[in-house]
């Protein structure tokens, strides 16, 4: 089996437009939960998310390509860009059939979809534009990535709610790992501001009013968030062999089903997911120096969460740094896995351990280090990243630390 190099990485979220402008937020502790703004919220009760303020579509595609594109592929398509032009390679030649095109979304073109209905139901329209369903197409985002990038190997979508991204890039490493391919373009992209997502979040009764405190006392629920983002995997040797910078190292992934509930979580699950992960990647407990939690700030999942690593970890949960990144960037949804590996990526490379903000004091049944409120100076040597969907889903990634990648 094959080493896996993360040669290149792509994000853009609503910590920053580019990996540069993230980690400065993320070190600073910045928190970009605020106002709605991309939808009318006289409607809405939870008027608040995590956006991508300051976007212009126009300053990275041409009008022509644009009215093709939902949000969630525009996003898509700059953390993509950004990823590629960081790994050096080119796929327009013989290297992009040799690579595959695997990414999470966990619903597709909700922009478009939105549009439409609002088109025919409420502007009593009779037709739609004849790309709507090519532009709400859940696979969209993969195949405009794979088009702009010239990538011609294997390309699907990875659909499993939030465990979208961590599915894809598992999937992903795995074919690398056993040389099917020699690189993959993978990650993760959403966008779900429209007034109609909305409205199907509030009646879950799930949504925070305020902000999103992950494992806090007096946690109100989760805040939804958008982005992208995108790493590039290689085989590690051919990545040195070329004199690549390395982001990183994917050691392993492992992935479970509840096989219980469509909406409440699973200590059982949880721990099958993780447990599969520190097999598959060598590693014992011990290892372990930091976990990028699922945290989202409902009561039960994180509950459910912080039981499952007291369950791995025995003794050793005491001494790793567990923290929720959504705290600051929100709920990107299929993207999450994604933005949540690059944002510790971007910590191991700048010698700290991101915080979970907003944190009002522990809550006695959530009785981790949570890292509350400021980013620690610290270095992670090894991390995992957690990613638990609806629908009993799980994924669970791990990684190792670079010295040949500082930004």
């Amino acid at each position: 089996m094959n080493r896996v190099a993360i040669t290149g990485i792509g994000c853009i979220s609503p910590l920053g437009q580019d990996t540069r402008a993230m980690g400065l937020s993320l070190s600073r502790g910045d928190c970009a939960i605020g106002p709605l703004t991309l939808t009318p919220t006289d409607n809405l009760i939870v008027k608040i998310g995590a956006e991508v303020s300051g976007f212009e579509p126009s300053a990275h595609f041409e009008s022509r390509l644009l009215s093709q594109l939902d949000r969630t592929v525009q996003l898509g398509m700059v953390a993509a860009r950004e990823a590629v032009v960081s790994s050096g390679l080119d796929f327009r030649g013989a290297q992009g059939k040799r690579t595959a095109t695997i990414i999470g979304c966990g619903v597709g073109g909700m922009n478009t979809l939105d549009e439409g209905f609002h088109k025919l139901y409420a502007d009593g329209g009779r037709r739609l534009p004849p790309i709507t369903i090519p532009k709400l197409m859940i696979n969209a985002v993969t195949s405009h990535v794979a088009m702009d990038q010239g990538i011609k190997g294997p390309s699907f979508t990875v659909a499993s709610a939030c465990a979208s991204a961590n599915h894809a890039i598992g999937t992903a490493f795995g074919m690398v790992r056993d040389g099917t391919v020699e690189a993959a373009l993978t990650g993760g992209a959403e966008s779900v501001f429209t007034y109609g997502t909305l409205k199907g979040w509030e009646a879950m009764r799930i949504l925070a009013p305020d902000t999103c405190r992950p494992f806090s006392r007096d946690r109100k629920g989760l805040v939804l968030g958008e982005g992208a983002g995108i790493v590039v995997l290689e085989n590690f040797e051919r990545a040195r062999a070329r004199g690549a910078r390395i982001f990183g190292e994917m050691l392993g992934c492992g992935m479970s089903s509840d096989a219980g509930d469509i909406i409440f979580p699973s200590v059982d699950g949880a721990v099958a997911a993780i447990l599969s992960c520190l097999e598959k990647s060598g590693l014992v407990p011990e290892e372990v120096d930091y976990i990028n939690a699922h945290g989202t700030g409902t009561t039960i999942n994180d509950l459910t969460e912080t039981r499952a690593i007291r369950a791995v970890f025995g003794a050793h949960a005491d001494k790793l740094a567990v923290s929720s990144t959504k705290s600051v960037h929100g709920h990107s949804m299929g993207a999450a896995g994604a933005v949540e590996l690059i944002a510790t990526l971007l910590a191991m490379q700048g010698g700290f351990i991101p915080p979970t903000a907003n944190f009002l004091g522990s809550d006695p049944e959530c009785d981790l280090d949570y890292v509350p409120n400021t980013a620690r100076p610290g270095q992670i040597e090894v991390a995992l990243s957690n990613s638990f969907a609806f629908g009993g889903l799980n994924a669970v990634i791990a990684f190792r630390r670079s010295t040949d990648g500082i930004l």
